[in-house]
């Protein structure tokens, strides 16, 4: 008899396979060529790094400009790009170079990587993730390059370009700029903060909203997804840019020494960059709590569906914001754009929102105890952005415990897979209910 093939579920493999691209990214990482006192890291150090690029968060215990040669810097680059397209991506992307059929459950694989609705399409949206990509990276590469180039030789401003410019539309926020200044040199730089912000927001907003913008010169229409995301985009960037403008005017450590249009990009890069990018160009940690606590919402929404970003998603925030309205409005279903959306979205949305709540609420409880004397906001604001794989950090990352750098690894991790994959992969198979109970009745609120 034919033995019959195990099943393993698209959750598990997703999975594995960033499991795998880190351990791979950490051993490299650990190599004498990869760092440049010709040691390399120790393991936990390289986990950490590792994790923190393929998850595109870009909080770091090391400093990336000054710790890693060139080759490491490389390294790190590379697991950033396949950590923020999704190893099946690439591996499509191999498989096209090689003449391969993508078979049917490569194209589940891809679905459920890119978390799209349908499998329609799925390989062109693929190959279309692939162009995107390389046009935006060049272009932001090219204009940052240029930029560079009247502060550095050119040779390490198109190198500084190419990978501030990946670094940025992956959402990752690792940057070279050394001693863990990020941006800060260039906040009232045009050039350098448009730029970037125009490549985090594309790189956040999701290749499905992405590719329906392009196609919609032909259909002439957009999906409720897509309204959405952009609609919640925009309102949080306004809202986080207009909150972070009040709240810092009169900072003298951030924003009141700037000129107007240098508040204004400062205010609207912080708006952006919380969104999961990582980048900053004032300092974290001399901002108001007023303004922290306001990030810490924004990272935790983070970007959309299908994006190089973290965070529960924008979409699932609008959901909860719609579902509370509809009750408040004694109205049984929820509408956007007049259109309804089911039950069991607004029931994944809860448990999203409540899976990410309970995340960073039980890794800020142990963190303050494993990090005895850290500040508790510190605390919060470094499991949050890990959650949302954010990377901005208020300085506590590189003084964290073996327990709390542990911790941190595995916040990342749940971010960027999602804490709903990672239960997936851990439980067995899923078989629908084979009945129902009578219903019952409690009191709520």
């Amino acid at each position: 008899m034919l033995r019959k093939k195990k099943y393993i579920d698209p959750p598990k493999i997703l999975v594995l396979g960033f499991g795998l691209i880190i351990l791979l990214g950490s051993f490299l990482l650990t190599l004498p060529f990869s760092t440049t006192n010709g040691e390399g890291l120790s393991f936990l150090n390289a986990l950490f790094t590792a994790t923190s690029a393929t998850c595109v968060t870009g909080l770091v215990v090391v400093d990336t400009g000054t710790t890693f040669t060139v080759a490491g810097q490389v390294i790190i680059l590379c697991m950033i790009q396949v950590g923020g397209l999704g190893f099946m991506t690439f591996a499509t992307f191999f498989a096209f170079l090689l003449g391969k059929r993508i078979s049917l459950k490569e194209r589940i694989l891809l679905q459920e990587s890119l978390n799209n609705l349908s499998m329609e399409g799925i390989v062109r949206l693929a190959q279309r993730i692939l162009i995107f990509t390389a046009l935006i990276e060049f272009t932001g590469a090219l204009l940052l390059s240029i930029r560079f180039s009247f502060d550095m030789d050119i040779g390490k401003a198109i190198y500084f370009g190419i990978f501030h410019s990946v670094s940025n539309f992956n959402n990752a926020g690792f940057d070279l700029m050394g001693e863990f200044h990020s941006l800060t040199g260039y906040v009232d730089d045009p050039t350098v903060t448009l730029t970037i912000s125009s490549l985090i927001i594309l790189g956040g907003i999701g290749f499905i909203v992405m590719n329906e913008l392009f196609e919609y010169r032909i259909s002439k229409r957009l999906s409720l997804h897509t309204k959405i995301v952009l609609m919640t985009s925009i309102t949080l960037l306004a809202v986080g840019t207009a909150g972070i403008f009040l709240l810092e005017y009169s900072n003298g450590l951030t924003l009141k020494p700037l000129s107007l249009s240098g508040k204004i990009l400062g205010s609207f890069f912080q708006s952006v960059t919380a969104r999961t990018a990582g980048a900053n160009t004032l300092n974290i940690g001399d901002l108001t709590q007023s303004s922290l606590l306001l990030i810490i919402l924004l990272m935790f929404v983070g970007a959309s569906p299908g994006s190089t970003g973290g965070g529960i998603k924008t979409t699932t925030f609008t959901t909860l914001i719609g579902a509370v309205w509809s009750q408040i409005r004694g109205k049984e279903d929820v509408i956007f754009y007049r259109q309804r959306i089911e039950y069991e979205t607004i029931y994944k949305a809860l448990t999203v929102t409540f899976s990410g709540i309970f995340l960073v609420v039980v890794m800020s409880l142990i963190l303050t105890i494993s990090e005895h004397g850290q500040d508790f906001l510190a605390i919060l604001f470094e499991v949050t952005s890990a959650f949302a794989t954010v990377g901005l950090s208020m300085g506590l990352t590189p003084e964290l415990s073996p327990l709390g750098k542990t911790l941190i690894i595995f916040t990342m991790f749940a971010g960027r897979v999602g804490p709903l994959t990672i239960a997936y992969a851990v439980t067995i198979r899923r078989n629908p209910d084979a009945f129902r109970y009578p219903k019952g009745k409690i009191t709520i609120g």
